[in-house]
């Protein structure tokens, strides 16, 4: 009989999901489920993981799915509308919000004994200092507030089915995967081409930390016993208070990237927030977790993997 732990994951070709895979996907001890939209990216095959592509909308096919292989734990990565373009917002709270709480309905159905759902940082009213757990979210971010609606109702939802949940909130994170349009694949893609690299003033605040962190923040709290009366929330972030313009500028020199920033050539949009920056101190005390992985060298890393044509210096890989 075996005794491994059976994980259901969505969103395995995200980035989240992308790193969470590298480190437990060789884990004999786990048995892992990752559930896929049709058009989703082809996975690295990991020998302790089985994929099954599904219409994420058809919420009889999730639920017999779920319901075969009954998941000790779900890891509910999986979300819409942080790329380019913009998901209209009718979409956004079909799948951010809607299937959420199915999956969370499912889950309890099935028996499942942790639901961690992952949220964001953007989901906060913003306010000039580190936020914390407590703090009210309210914002006017498209994709933060369909974040916020789940993140309140998947917590109801959960007190409702008696369901364990943990939510996570990372903050802004880059790494391997995030090869596509946010901001240090767009920077890496400008000067690979050659191209000057337009960007806001960077005069915004935000706290930007290794998603190989995010996903061991998520390892942490799979590994930790949930709490069964009332779902635990943790931030996730480095804390950091940079400038965008001042991380940026470190980038380029520790990387040695040969590109011109041009700084102020685009608008800030009116729902970005001016200071986006967490306190992860309730992590660090009860998950035991804390960011190791330098920033500088996850953009490397993503660098060589997904813009091997560009010759880059490599950092120091941990935090000190």
């Amino acid at each position: 009989m075996s005794c491994q732990r059976r994980i259901l994951l969505t969103g395995a070709s995200g980035v989240l999901g992308r790193n969470f895979l590298e480190g437990v996907g060789k884990n004999a001890d786990f048995n892992i489920l990752a559930l896929l939209r049709p058009e989703s990216r082809i996975l690295n095959p990991y020998p302790s993981v089985k994929e099954i592509r599904i219409d994420f909308s058809n919420t009889r096919a999730i639920n017999e799915l779920v319901s075969r292989f009954r998941p000790e734990v779900v890891v509910h990565c999986a979300a819409s509308g942080m790329e380019l373009p913009r998901t209209h917002s009718c979409n956004l709270i079909r799948f951010n919000v809607d299937f959420t709480i199915d999956l969370c309905e499912s889950a309890a159905k099935a028996g499942t004994d942790h639901f961690i759902f992952i949220g964001t940082g953007l989901a906060y009213r913003p306010l000039r200092r580190s936020l914390q757990e407590d703090d009210a979210m309210d914002t006017m971010h498209p994709y933060g507030a369909s974040k916020a609606a789940a993140d309140l109702l998947v917590r109801s939802a959960a007190v409702e089915f008696n369901l364990p949940l943990t939510v996570l909130r990372p903050f802004s994170f880059t790494g391997l995967g995030d090869d596509r349009c946010r901001l240090f694949p767009s920077l890496l893609r400008a000067a690979r081409s050659g191209e000057e690299f337009k960007l806001t003033s960077g005069f915004q605040i935000r706290d930007h930390i290794s998603a190989r962190d995010i996903a061991q923040g998520i390892f942490c709290a799979l590994e930790r016993p949930p709490n069964r009366t009332n779902p635990a929330i943790y931030n996730l972030g480095s804390g950091s208070k940079l400038s965008i313009k001042i991380l940026v500028e470190k980038i380029v020199e520790e990387l040695g990237l040969k590109v011109c920033l041009h700084f102020g050539a685009k608008s800030v949009a009116p729902f970005e927030p001016e200071e986006l920056v967490a306190d992860s101190s309730r992590a660090q005390r009860d998950l035991k977790w804390r960011p190791t992985h330098r920033l500088a060298h996850a953009v490397w890393q993503l660098a060589r993997e997904s813009f091997p044509q560009l010759d880059l210096q490599e950092p120091k890989e941990n935090i000190e």
